[in-house]
């Protein structure tokens, strides 16, 4: 008989994973389900409240420490604890699944034909306050997914799926051992951004890997206080940007700084522009700091990636 893991990392949030486990132990399944905890070398008392919720009623919870710290160690280590059943599903320690997600997913994978499936994450403010200035167009660096109310085939990489809410069918990984989320793009801590979930998409992707948006599948993704702050998404961006520039971008040479005057242009203009709005009061200067944070990233990732491919020439 076919089985499926639901799996969750998590780090420094024990006092989510009462109604976390809770509402995941509530999930209809059409097949034999367990519950995965990894835990990440979480410093507060996320051990023993994991313990406790294993010896309560429901679907099993297995959990496991993964001493390598980061998210990617740490989803690495759940798709190895995985590899002997037939559906992975992800949620994130911040989030809370509503009914009809695993039905939902195993009807993609095993009607539908799909090897991937994700679905929407609902952006929930609660207890906070959204901030006036943060817009809908800004709700996707929250983790929001939302490509419309009818599945769909995803072909390319125009609309992601996070792990915040994503289901994988587990013979990728026992047919590739190398297909795993990458290392490079590892968050730890209080870090921000990362992308490997996005890395992994764009992998499946240009595999042409059949994948499948279910927005019958949702997540719900509390945003914590520290994230409603305009340097929040400052700091998403340049983060991102520097992963760019050192892992992603094409090599286009050098110039007297170590980089291609262009991108020192483009983040000059970027800045400029972004000035101009923060004086005029313009409702999209958050959008255009984050375009400047980007570019500026980009340029020293990139710069970073040049300086390392010339110290190892011999």
């Amino acid at each position: 008989m076919k089985s499926l893991t639901f799996a969750f990392c998590t780090y420094n949030r024990a006092d989510r994973l009462d109604a976390l486990v809770a509402a995941m132990r509530a999930q209809a399944c059409p097949l034999p389900f367990d519950i995965l905890a990894v835990n990440n070398n979480s410093g507060d008392h996320t051990e023993a409240e994991l313990q406790r919720l294993a010896a309560l009623p429901g679907a099993t919870l297995r959990h496991v420490t993964e001493t390598k710290q980061g998210i990617v160690p740490a989803r690495n280590r759940a798709i190895a604890e995985s590899l002997d059943r037939d559906i992975l599903v992800f949620i994130d320690d911040d989030e809370l699944p509503e009914p009809g997600l695993l039905t939902a997913a195993c009807d993609a994978l095993m009607r539908e034909g799909a090897r991937c499936v994700g679905g929407a994450v609902r952006v929930d403010f609660a207890p906070h306050v959204r901030p006036r200035w943060l817009g809908k167009e800004l709700l996707g660096f929250l983790a929001e997914v939302d490509h419309g109310d009818q599945p769909l085939w995803l072909t390319d990489d125009s609309r992601l799926l996070w792990t915040a809410n994503i289901a994988y069918d587990m013979s990728l990984f026992r047919e590739d051992p190398d297909l795993r989320f990458d290392r490079r793009y590892n968050r730890i801590g209080a870090d921000v951004g990362g992308g490997e979930d996005a890395a992994m998409f764009r992998t499946l992707v240009s595999r042409g890997v059949p994948i499948r948006y279910r927005p019958d599948m949702v997540t719900r993704h509390f945003v914590e206080a520290w994230r409603l702050h305009r340097r929040y998404f400052l700091r998403l961006h340049y983060r991102a940007g520097e992963r760019f520039g050192q892992y992603a971008m094409q090599d286009v040479g050098g110039g007297p700084l170590g980089v291609p005057p262009f991108m020192i242009r483009q983040w000059l203009e970027h800045t400029l522009r972004w000035g101009i709005m923060l004086l005029g009061g313009h409702p999209q200067s958050v959008r255009q700091g984050m375009n400047a944070s980007h570019a500026l990233g980009s340029l020293v990732g990139y710069r970073r990636r040049r300086r390392g491919a010339t110290e190892a020439r011999p």
